[in-house]
């Protein structure tokens, strides 16, 4: 699975609006600020603030 740069150059998170970025594993989208984690199923990113979790800054 790979989003696209373009993607990840547009799209924000929904909570702060800072950059997302993908996770090394490819299983989320977590945000450089407020370090929440937003799941990837079947290939789609679900930004929903409900479905966050947050992180760790260093995770």
């Amino acid at each position: 699975m790979s989003l696209s740069v373009d993607f990840l150059e547009i799209v924000r998170c929904p909570a702060c609006k800072a950059r997302v970025t993908l996770k090394a594993d490819q299983s989320g989208l977590k945000c450089e600020s407020c370090h929440r984690v937003y799941p990837i199923r079947d290939e789609i990113p679900i930004m929903l603030i409900d479905e966050a979790k947050i992180e760790e800054a260093n995770d």
